[in-house]
């Protein structure tokens, strides 16, 4: 079923989601607060953008020209649908293409800052085949792998283009490896903990297309105290306020 829902806190933005789809969770919003927007930043691009929720938030921080790419067409409707809901559609542009095709088309070396919320799990023999069709494009690297996506973000960055992209932490060597293999210099790290008396399992982490090296670790994201309730900086996201 279709539902015009809030985007969290963020005040007159709102966003069509489909319960048969995979909708959005507070991956892309950490994602859309965590990456850098620079004050000669002039065009951004969100790979795998679903249903379009970090271009939605990205335009409160910016008045850059957005593009956002996604390959299942119902679900790229639903971010058309909710662009002109939001009355958003001279700033933020979708397509409904495959990455590496929107590649192809003559983008290299154009954008100044692209994000990345993709799907976290490798797909092989003992992926969990039962999900429907959208969900496992959604969870699992079906129809493009990490690597596609850390390659085609390299040719598409301007030199000195930033890459944010949010993943799991138990592939955090392997991604690090591909992002300095496609010379993606990473620059920041947050790890992000449910509670930090439990591992993280998630972390974000920005690059930069031919950058010097020199990484900062920045303190890490907790969403719960210990005694269950949010913690401040959780409220803060959801508030629309970090």
């Amino acid at each position: 079923m279709i539902k015009l829902n809030d985007i969290l806190g963020y005040k007159n933005r709102v966003i069509y989601q489909d319960d048969n789809f995979f909708c959005f969770s507070l991956d892309s919003v950490l994602l859309s607060n965590f990456c850098s927007i620079r004050k000669n930043d002039n065009k951004i691009l969100d790979l795998c953008t679903g249903n379009g929720v970090v271009p939605f938030i990205l335009s409160l921080r910016t008045d850059c020209k957005i593009e956002g790419v996604e390959v299942q067409k119902e679900i790229y409707e639903l971010a058309e649908k909710s662009n002109y809901k939001n009355n958003l559609d001279n700033q933020i542009t979708f397509y409904n293409l495959d990455v590496k095709d929107f590649c192809i088309k003559n983008r290299y070396n154009s954008y100044d800052l692209i994000t990345c919320n993709p799907p976290y799990f490798p797909f092989n023999n003992n992926s969990n085949v039962n999900l429907s069709k959208e969900k496992l494009i959604a969870r699992h690297e079906y129809l493009i792998k990490i690597e596609d996506i850390v390659h085609y973000s390299s040719c598409l960055l301007k030199d000195g283009g930033n890459f944010s992209l949010i993943h799991r932490t138990d592939r955090f060597v392997e991604i690090i490896t591909l992002l300095k293999k496609y010379s993606l210099e990473p620059k920041r790290i947050i790890f992000i903990y449910n509670k930090i008396s439990k591992g993280s399992q998630l972390f974000f982490v920005e690059s930069q297309k031919n950058g010097s090296t020199g990484l900062k670790i920045e303190k890490p994201f907790i969403v719960y105290n210990e005694d269950n309730s949010y913690t401040e900086d959780y409220n803060k996201i959801i508030e629309g306020v970090l």
